[in-house]
């Protein structure tokens, strides 16, 4: 996974929950037997749409990390030496797609750019930079659009659960983030609208540079930078991801509950 983050994602927390003892590689550093053990087909950047974040240059889209994941498929019926073995393997795994931000902040909410704009996540610093009036204040139609694709999502999910065998499951990073802003100081953050690593109005109109001193107080941080959260943020969602604290957190079932299936 290529990101800019001050340490552990939601990912790797829910890992650790789950027993793992080392973090899981990125599928291009993957070779023979590792591929086992599971890969991480994510890339900064990307999005569910292919053109999403191409301003910033080169990403893996939604669509070629699916047929990434494929060959992977290819590679382990070649391992355990038939399909069977191989499906087997797989239906004791989770898999985890996070996906959607970049669709909204690199892609229908820059017209500079895309001209998606006209079909449409809590918001970052460089959300609050570019479209708050005080850069504090969240703004509504951002805030809609998100809730628009997660009752969507929602919806999906159900859809897929029909499916024979399948258990999907939908975290609620926005109820769980949305939590957190509220209650920041109940969670020991101090800075709810800027990034600890930054540069411009909430330190989010530029990401964080190269040899860049970052802010001395990171864990009092929701945000690293202008996209990401911190890892005290990230911690808590993945927490809450594994084992729910709200029953909005997790639709119909947190991880904890889908991993004992």
């Amino acid at each position: 996974m290529l990101v800019k983050e001050d340490g552990e994602m939601v990912a790797c927390g829910c890992a650790q929950l789950l027993g793992f003892d080392n973090f899981i590689p990125p599928y291009a550093a993957t070779s023979g037997d590792q591929i086992l053990n599971g890969a991480n087909f994510a890339s900064a950047a990307a999005g569910i749409r292919a053109e999403t974040g191409q301003q910033l240059g080169g990403r893996i889209p939604f669509a070629e990390q699916v047929q990434n994941y494929q060959t992977a498929v290819q590679t382990l019926i070649s391992i355990l030496g038939d399909q069977d073995t191989a499906s087997d393997h797989l239906s004791k795994c989770i898999f985890s797609v996070g996906m959607g931000s970049n669709d909204y902040l690199n892609n229908y909410f820059m017209p500079a750019f895309y001209n998606t704009g006209s079909q449409y996540t809590p918001e970052y610093p460089n959300e609050l930079a570019r479209y708050s009036a005080d850069g504090t204040t969240c703004v509504d139609r951002i805030d809609s659009a998100i809730q628009i694709f997660n009752q969507r999502l929602v919806g999906l999910v159900d859809e897929m659960n029909t499916l024979p065998g399948a258990h999907f499951t939908f975290i609620n990073a926005y109820n769980i983030f949305s939590d957190i802003l509220d209650n920041a100081a109940s969670y020991g953050f101090t800075v709810t609208n800027a990034g600890c690593c930054g540069v411009g109005r909430n330190n989010g109109q530029v990401t964080c540079l190269p040899y860049e001193a970052p802010c001395s107080n990171r864990d009092q941080h929701i945000f690293w930078d202008a996209f990401h959260p911190s890892e005290a943020a990230n911690i808590i969602v993945g927490r809450r991801s594994y084992r729910a604290e709200s029953p909005n957190d997790a639709y119909p079932m947190d991880i904890s509950t889908l991993a004992s299936i």
